[in-house]
């Protein structure tokens, strides 16, 4: 990957701080917001239903809705550090051999990658440049769900997100954090045929599930 914000990542989401995620999940377990996208998505029900996992992370979520019911999980992550934490923890738990994990740019890799049943993608929006491209491709991929959580949109968030632009900027991180209107992150889902299910702010973040209501094709 030679594009700028994806060197970001991989700077910023480094071994150190895949270490200190794992960590933190095997102590507390998912974030309150992961929590709550998982609770929705469970109660659409996912019993042996696939799952793509775009920016993983260390696998919070593949694991959770593996050990619900999920037959296969595929986990693309720009951030070589996170792929293998995720890889570790799948092993430890006894699925690593239901997760591919693939390293890129989702938006880059996209055409390659078949459709889900499920697609969620947990604090990414806020991290790539080009938010139609991936809300819309990563829409366009889920059968049935499509869980999301990003910035809410507020003077306060817009604010908090200049000031780590900044500190990236005087670092020379090639990483810039964006918030994104509610209305056009949904336009976006919406235009790849799916429709609200579910919507939750909690603190900063806005957890949403949108849904197919007609199965796409395999």
């Amino acid at each position: 990957m030679s594009c700028p914000h994806c060197q970001g990542l991989e700077s910023l989401f480094n071994q150190r701080q895949a270490r200190n995620d794992l960590k933190a999940y095997r102590k507390l377990g998912p974030s309150k917001a992961t929590g709550i996208l998982l609770v929705a998505l469970r109660a659409a029900g996912i019993e042996g239903a696939t799952l793509l996992d775009i920016g993983g992370g260390v696998g919070v979520i593949q694991l959770d809705l593996m050990h619900a019911g999920v037959a296969r999980a595929v986990d693309v992550d720009a951030s070589t550090a996170y792929l293998a934490a995720a890889r570790e923890e799948a092993e430890r738990a006894g699925f690593g051999s239901q997760v591919t994990y693939l390293h890129g740019d989702f938006v880059e890799l996209a055409p390659t990658i078949d459709m889900a049943d499920i697609v969620t993608l947990d604090r990414v929006v806020c991290c790539y440049p080009d938010m139609p491209a991936l809300v819309g491709l990563s829409a366009a991929r889920a059968r049935r769900l499509y869980g999301v959580i990003y910035p809410r949109d507020a003077w306060w968030t817009r604010w908090g997100a200049a000031a780590v632009n900044l500190a990236m900027r005087v670092r020379r991180v090639p990483y810039r954090f964006y918030v994104h209107a509610p209305s056009a992150v949904g336009a976006q889902a919406q235009s790849a045929g799916l429709e609200p299910h579910f919507r939750r702010v909690l603190g900063v973040w806005q957890v949403e599930v949108f849904r197919r209501m007609q199965a796409a094709p395999a």
